[in-house]
């Protein structure tokens, strides 16, 4: 008994209790809270709309943004104010399960799947075998025969809807808990108001009996739950399989040698660990010894492995192909490129659009106005002498046939396969809403370095110049971060030139260095630093060097572009898009890009706040800008245009303002993004109009009694079917590619 209370105690101190959320709880820089729950009942856009609308009404939140593919709620608060007790109730109160979100609470979701496969499953047998014992009844069977039919249709039918209903009758029993109506609601009492008339049918000889209805009801129900949830499934996947390549542990090298294997909960910054050939790199590092190829495919979308050597950066996630290389930690876990990417990709699905405000309307008026409808049916048909029976059947047809499955899915299909499809053409959808507004874009501004171009620079020409000055230079730029000393010193040190020791070394950002050497004055940085005014200004990069009694050399630059960069603006332009650069560099290197690619208008030496002001006055004209750019000088313009992409190798700031981020050097993520989003938009706008038609038909037959609710079931199942099919042809769209001509875009 002793030591069973030790083990108690021991297992107490390492698992927080389970109403102890103070484990889960993080703190964001600005000193508010944070937490991420999954809340496993949310189906629909109306889900989202009801627990975001609530909880960002409650004091003390923040913010309250639901991921509808993780089934993951996020939340920030002022802890003066609010708890995670009180936030966890506010969720509770709408019906809704709420427990914070961790691997192992998200494998269980998973679970859910395997839960709805069984159920489809178990509701198909009863629903085939009822149906064969239907076409009997329907053949003409006599009593005797008929009531033997309906009572083992009954002995089927009625423990496979207790089984299978049970995703639907738990979601509506939460939600009437909480004096709260949602989807499940009139599903549910559809399904059990059929099977408790068909059993009384059934019990009193009476000549119908609707087992086959309730059973095929929850069979097509079922299906398109399940096609939800396997979509919803497949777009994660890609988040599932980036965070298989999670390690869970790494050898760290003590201070002394010694190696041990440790869990990587306890990897920090700052220790050194080893990855021998074959292993995956366990957190973002430098390397602090040993050579090898890396395939950084994740990072950069490109197969060809790359070099990497003492000092070179890499990413949790990449694989070490060739050699033992020992890394120096920089991030762990949530702070890694890994980690990043992950969250990207799961917050495809939470921006709020046009048309998720739509549909978020429809849901919430649907369970009212479809129970006042079944209500009044049922009245009307009573008061025409029908009686109880008929009018039950009609009401029950009526709540069958008017579930809004097709309008539910119409929008967050779409987004899901859209996002699916881009994340394997390599671009990564942070806003589920971004695609929208991307469909809507007239014009196209590009930010030049780094964007248009590769970013990488590399000297184009070494000046006749001696060993002595060269030396000096290496001396200069060593102490320099700009990329144009970091890139001439590079070249320097592979050339062999040993950097000069030299005093009293300055730096003047925007311009450039200055130190003493031999007596000398030495300066290298801008022609106006080294007081150089010959000659033209070039269209390349250039860094100038003077060593006082010396004429100035100049060292210049090329910033190469992105092999497709004149291709991809050929392609926009020929889509009806207006291409503008704006760039904060020199206006001979803007105009010379410019003038290769083909764009209308460029300009330069802007900064972030012009480029922002600009943007900001064409979206205030009328037009509708889409940004692409990838520095931290760009995030202005990035939130204040209508969409935005960056590429994957830009700016943790950059990454965050912008949309939609590419992976790799292939500028035409561009023209494969916007193509698709208007393809996206098409077939939302085709999913209302087919969830509209389906109503507008639906139910005037439905009330008139031409439908019985087996014929109900048939169509409402239909109906969410043809939705999901519609926004599945969007993996059929060619993306890319260049319209024909004539074609609209």
């Amino acid at each position: 008994m002793a030591a069973a209370r030790e083990i108690a105690e021991l297992a107490s101190a390492v698992e927080p209790p389970a109403n102890d959320y103070s484990a889960w709880v993080s703190r964001n820089p600005d000193g508010s809270a944070h937490i991420d729950l999954l809340v496993p009942g949310i189906h629909c856009a109306g889900c989202i709309s009801r627990i975001e609308k609530h909880l960002n009404a409650h004091p003390g939140v923040r913010t309250a943004r639901v991921n509808l593919t993780t089934k993951r709620l996020a939340l920030d608060w002022d802890e003066t104010t609010t708890g995670p007790h009180d936030l966890i109730g506010a969720v509770e109160q709408l019906g809704f399960d709420a427990r914070p979100f961790s691997s192992e609470t998200a494998a269980k979701q998973a679970g859910a799947g395997r839960e709805l496969l069984i159920a489809t499953a178990v509701a198909g047998f009863a629903a085939a075998n009822v149906m064969l014992l239907s076409v009997s009844v329907w053949s003409g069977a006599d009593a005797a025969t008929r009531d033997l039919f309906h009572w083992i249709s009954a002995l089927i039918a009625l423990p496979a809807i207790a089984f299978s209903a049970r995703p639907f009758v738990r979601s509506a029993a939460r939600a009437l808990s909480a004096r709260q109506l949602n989807m499940d609601v009139p599903i549910s009492l559809a399904v059990i108001l059929a099977a408790a008339l068909s059993l009384h049918e059934t019990m009193t000889s009476g000549p119908h009996a609707y087992f086959d209805a309730a059973v095929m009801l929850l069979f097509f129900l079922l299906i398109g739950r399940t096609l939800d949830h396997m979509m919803r499934a497949r777009a994660h996947s890609a988040v599932t399989q980036l965070l298989s390549l999670n390690a869970r542990g790494a050898t760290v090298i003590d201070s002394d040698g010694a190696r041990r294997f440790t869990d990587m909960a306890n990897i920090r910054p700052g220790m050194i660990v080893a990855v021998a050939a074959g292993e995956r790199v366990p957190a973002d590092g430098l390397v602090a010894a040993g050579t090898s190829d890396l395939d950084r495919s994740i990072v950069t979308g490109e197969a060809a492995p790359e070099p990497i050597a003492a000092g070179a950066a890499v990413e949790a996630g990449t694989m070490n192909l060739t050699g033992p290389v020992e890394i120096r930690v920089t991030a762990t876990g949530d702070d890694t490129f890994l980690a990043e990417v992950v969250r990207l990709m799961e917050a495809a699905e939470q921006g709020k659009a046009r048309f998720v405000r739509l549909a978020d309307r429809a849901a919430r008026i649907y369970a009212p106005l479809v129970h006042v409808l079944a209500a009044l049916t049922f009245a009307a048909w009573l008061a025409a002498g029908t009686g109880w029976h008929a009018a039950a059947l009609t009401a029950i047809a009526v709540l069958i046939i008017t579930c809004p499955c097709a309008l539910g899915l119409a929008v967050p299909v779409v987004q899901v396969v859209a996002s699916s499809v881009l994340m394997r053409a390599g671009i990564m959808v942070k806003d589920g809403a971004a695609l929208e507004r991307l469909a809507a874009v007239d014009t196209v501004i590009f930010d030049k370095t780094g964007t248009l171009t590769k970013g990488n620079l590399t000297l184009d020409n070494l000046p006749p110049v001696s060993t002595e000055a060269l030396a000096v230079a290496a001396g200069l730029t060593m102490h320099s971060s700009h990329p144009l000393s970091r890139a001439l010193h590079r070249v320097l040190r592979e050339r062999g030139i040993v950097a000069h020791h030299l005093d009293d070394i300055r730096e003047v950002p925007g311009f450039g260095l200055s130190a003493r050497h031999g007596g000398k004055t030495v300066r290298i940085g801008s022609r106006e630093w080294v007081g150089f005014e010959a000659g033209d200004e070039h269209a390349q990069a250039e860094l100038c060097l003077a060593v006082e009694g010396s004429a100035v050399k100049v060292f210049t630059f090329n910033d190469e572009l992105r092999d497709d960069a004149v291709d991809t603006v050929a392609r926009l332009k020929a889509l009806g898009l207006r291409t503008v650069i704006l760039s904060g560099d020199r206006e001979p290197a803007v105009r010379q890009t410019a003038e290769t690619v083909g764009v209308d208008l460029y300009r330069a030496g802007w900064k972030p706040q012009d480029k922002a002001a600009y943007i900001t006055s064409l979206e205030n004209a009328g037009e509708r800008v889409l940004m692409v750019g990838d520095g931290i000088n760009d995030a202005p313009a990035l939130a204040a245009a209508h969409a935005s992409m960056a590429p994957s190798a830009a700016s943790d700031i950059g990454r965050t303002a912008a949309g939609l981020v590419f992976l790799g050097d292939r500028l035409s993520s561009v023209v494969t993004a916007y193509r698709t989003a208007r393809a996206a938009t098409r077939l939302v706008k085709q999913n209302f109009a087919i969830a509209a038609l389906y109503n507008l038909i639906a139910v005037p037959i439905a009330v008139a009694g031409l439908a019985s609710p087996l014929v109900a079931a048939i169509a409402m199942s239909s109906s969410s079917l043809i939705v999901t099919g519609n926004a599945m042809r969007l993996r059929l769209t060619p993306l890319g590619r260049p319209p024909k001509p004539g074609a609209k875009p």
